[in-house]
C-alpha cells in the first residue's frame, strides 16, 4: 500500500486507468475515429457533432443572430462541400403563444435560415422547410431556460435525425 492512499482509493484508481486505456484503444481501432472527433467526414453525424445542426433565436424573433450566423455559415461549408445530401429545416418555438402564432413563427425561422443558406451558395432545390411550432420541444420546463432551446431552427441532413 502507498503511504497516506487506502486501499479503497488505489482500487478507484486502477478502475479509473483501465477505463482510459480501454477507450483509448477503442478509440484508436474504431473504424470511424479520425481527427475531426468520433465522426466520419461527410456523415449525418459529422454535420450534427462538428458543424452545429442548431440555431438558436430569440423571444419573438426570426431575425438571425451574430452566432446563428456563424454556425450557418460552417452549415453552408459542409452543405458545398458534400453537395450529395437533401436538408429539411426544421423551425421550432417555445411552448408560450398558440399554437398557431408558434406554427407562423417556427415558419419565419426556418425561411430564415433557408434564404441565408441560399444567399451562401446551397441550391434553394436541396433545402425544404417545415414548421413544427411548439409541438416538439427539446427542453420541457417552465423556465427561459428551456424555452431558450426551444427556440430554434434545426438543419436536419436527409437520412438523419434532428
Amino acid at each position: 500500500m502507498v503511504r497516506g492512499v487506502s486501499d479503497g482509493r488505489i482500487v478507484k484508481l486502477a478502475i479509473v486507468l483501465f477505463m482510459a486505456i480501454g477507450l483509448a484503444a477503442c478509440s484508436k481501432n474504431s473504424k470511424t475515429a479520425n481527427l475531426t472527433g468520433n465522426a466520419t467526414p461527410g456523415s449525418v453525424q459529422d454535420f450534427q457533432v462538428n458543424v452545429g445542426n442548431r440555431v438558436l433565436y430569440t423571444v419573438d424573433s426570426s431575425e438571425l443572430t451574430a452566432e446563428g450566423r456563424s454556425i450557418l455559415d460552417n452549415q453552408a461549408k459542409w452543405l458545398k462541400l458534400y453537395d450529395k445530401y437533401q436538408v429539411t429545416i426544421e423551425g421550432h418555438a417555445d411552448e408560450r403563444g398558440t399554437r398557431e402564432y408558434n406554427l407562423a413563427l417556427g415558419a419565419r425561422r426556418a425561411t430564415t435560415t433557408r434564404n441565408y443558406l441560399v444567399s451562401q451558395g446551397i441550391p434553394a432545390s436541396r433545402l425544404n422547410t417545415i414548421s413544427f411550432g411548439k409541438e416538439r420541444p427539446e427542453s420541457v420546463c417552465d423556465a427561459e431556460s428551456c424555452w431558450a432551446q426551444n427556440r430554434r431552427t434545426i438543419t436536419a441532413i436527409a437520412g438523419g435525425s434532428s
